[in-house]
């Protein structure tokens, strides 16, 4: 009997299934949209949701949990310092599951996109930011190309060029 066992198998051994859906919660914050099979997104939502909940609680022992999952600094940096404060007044619901038309073309597996509700609606409503990059470029132009220094193989090959034509 199954009684208190939720969530689905996967076809996995319990230390597969719980790396597979780590993964895939880092390629969701990371890309804040990913396509795989609608189970394997029903599965993840299970994972990514409470993540955003500890960003929005914001303390070192969310933060702390939050590596437990994600195992990465720089991810929980970001899930805490950008994903977070855009769900700040959202109740639930961080995620959407669109299921797709065409199933995979190998194993007719049904695909769908997983993504993060705020972050394309964000990126939406937001002006495109031309400043930072006219910002890089000006300091690009500004900074004075330094010459090359050739490679080994070239230095030999330049050095038995002028030998050659010095004899």
């Amino acid at each position: 009997m199954r009684h208190s066992n939720s969530g689905r198998k996967l076809s996995r051994t319990p230390a597969h299934r719980k790396a597979l859906l780590h993964n895939l919660a880092k390629a969701l914050l990371i890309h804040g949209k990913i396509c795989t099979t609608e189970i394997k997104a029903k599965e993840l939502r299970r994972v990514v949701e409470p993540l955003i909940t500890l960003a929005k609680r914001n303390d070192l022992h969310a933060r702390r949990q939050a590596y437990r999952v994600l195992n990465d600094h720089a991810l929980v940096k970001r899930l805490f310092d950008e994903i977070g404060p855009v769900f700040a007044g959202v109740p639930g619901g961080y995620t959407r599951i669109l299921k797709l038309a065409m199933p995979r073309k190998g194993d007719n597996a049904p695909m769908a996109f997983i993504e993060l509700t705020r972050s394309s609606e964000a990126a939406a409503t937001e002006a495109p930011k031309a400043a930072p990059a006219a910002k890089v470029a000006d300091e690009a132009a500004a900074k004075p190309k330094r010459a090359r220094k050739p490679k080994a193989d070239e230095a030999t090959a330049e050095s038995a060029k002028e030998e050659g034509e010095a004899n």
